[in-house]
């Protein structure tokens, strides 16, 4: 495993934190989206309170690391690499609270196939190999949605869940599927949900433990980890190259080990 110091340079290098991909000015028309109470941007998760442009800024510049001046509207914005690895630190740490348990129950899914896809086969693998069962409700329903014409269902790769379009494993912020596998489970919920976008805020709000990986202009999700209801979000551009997770995924199982 790389040290910490290792790993923040590779974050850095690789992009998956420091200066990021996405641009300030999406980051802030996605904060000023979920102020203005877009539910797209809410990413499945209803909220206690209002919150307000300023503030879901201030939030993230806490928890994500983005630069907080509010003057700053365009060009690069960023991710502090030391609140991703102190995030994963935490995650780890969730993640073996469940896997101490006998037979615990867990759930993967993506909406990032393209990227994060490979993180979550690595947790995937680790939870089998400790003893969890993994669930996979809801295999193969379909459902049409906003703003996409063909129909859309859940397809599961190795016990993790992610949508496809005739073949296709398509990127989603949908809530739906998630909510969907939640109602067909019933009352007998998962302990633990490992996910991201509406799959993790779906979880979240219908009170299941949570913990998530978020990009920078995924304002929702931190709002949901601000409110409690999702235990840990990871920040970190979530669509990087797969193999530039590596070293992430590498400190994510060995914390899990170590705290087991």
């Amino acid at each position: 495993m790389l040290s910490r110091d290792e790993l923040r340079e590779h974050l850095v290098q690789t992009r998956i934190a420091g200066d990021v991909a996405t641009s300030r000015e999406n980051n802030l028309d996605h904060y000023s989206s979920l102020a203005n109470g877009d539910p797209y941007y809410a990413l499945g998760l209803t909220f206690d309170q209002p919150w307000a442009y300023r503030d879901i800024l201030a939030l993230m510049a806490k928890s994500a690391g983005v630069v907080a001046d509010p003057d700053h509207r365009w060009g690069q914005d960023t991710i502090d690499p030391d609140r991703t690895i102190d995030a994963i630190d935490a995650m780890a740490g969730r993640i073996a609270a469940a896997l101490s348990e006998p037979r615990p129950r867990i759930l993967l899914a993506t909406g990032h196939p393209t990227g994060l896809l490979t993180v979550h086969l690595s947790l995937a693998s680790l939870c089998v190999a400790r003893g969890a069962l993994l669930l996979t409700p809801a295999e193969g329903w379909t459902y049409t949605g906003a703003g996409f014409g063909r129909p859309r269902r859940i397809r599961y790769l190795q016990d993790v869940a992610m949508l496809d379009d005739k073949g296709n494993l398509v990127h989603t912020h949908d809530a739906d599927p998630m909510r969907h596998m939640l109602d067909e489970l019933g009352g007998d919920l998962p302990d633990l949900v490992i996910a991201d976008h509406g799959w993790a805020g779906a979880a979240g709000d219908a009170g299941v433990p949570t913990v998530a990986f978020a990009d920078c202009n995924d304002p929702g999700l931190f709002v949901g980890e601000a409110e409690g209801k999702l235990d840990v979000v990871v920040p970190l551009d979530d669509n990087v190259l797969p193999r530039y997770y590596a070293p992430l995924i590498d400190r994510l199982v060995t914390e899990v080990s170590r705290a087991l």
